[in-house]
């Protein structure tokens, strides 16, 4: 199935300099004669990232796509090794699943192409402990601050959390949600 740029949205699996890509970034840019459409895809073997700037008319190749639910097991080398609810084992690429298995999970979401596993999904929302912030400050509860959470990932959180609060976080846009009680 081919799409034009316009078409295009976030996870969507395409075909680029015959390799396959995901998604990652995708914004719209008008001035005042045309309209283009900025990207940013990740190669799935690879990892790297590519931006490119495009005509909306530009056509994709985009790859029809199967999700099935994965648990992780563990990383083989330059695989990493999931498994479905059958029992059956699944490898695919380092770089396809990292950004993923940033969050830890109990399952995932898998991408298929003609039941060969592609890519790896993060879970839409994830609790996480914050392990370094600002002290809360008494009085103050309308702003925000960064916090550093167990995975690494920094992210703005309400000015009364402190370290060892645990967070909601849409994994999509670094977004905290709630804080969480224990």
């Amino acid at each position: 199935m081919y799409a034009s740029g316009m078409e295009l949205r976030l996870g969507y699996l395409v075909r680029h300099d015959g390799r396959m890509c995901t998604v990652v970034f995708w914004n719209i840019l008008r001035n005042d004669r045309r309209t283009f459409v900025q990207l940013r895809l990740k190669d799935l073997e690879t990892g790297r990232l590519t931006e490119l700037k495009e005509g909306t008319d530009t056509k994709w190749e985009v790859l029809e796509r199967e999700e099935r639910e994965l648990t992780y097991s563990y990383r083989d080398g330059i695989d990493e090794v999931f498994f479905m609810e059958s029992g059956e084992e699944l490898r695919c690429p380092v770089a396809a699943a990292e950004d993923a298995l940033r969050w830890p999970a109990e399952s995932y979401q898998g991408m298929f192409i003609e039941d060969a596993l592609v890519a790896v999904l993060p879970p839409k929302y994830c609790t996480l402990e914050i392990t370094e912030t600002d002290p809360s400050m008494k009085g103050g509860g309308s702003g925000s601050k960064e916090a550093i959470l167990e995975n690494g990932v920094k992210v703005k959180v309400n000015l009364l959390c402190n370290i060892g609060d645990r967070v909601r976080v849409e994994t999509d846009t670094l977004e905290v949600k709630e804080r969480v009680t224990k």
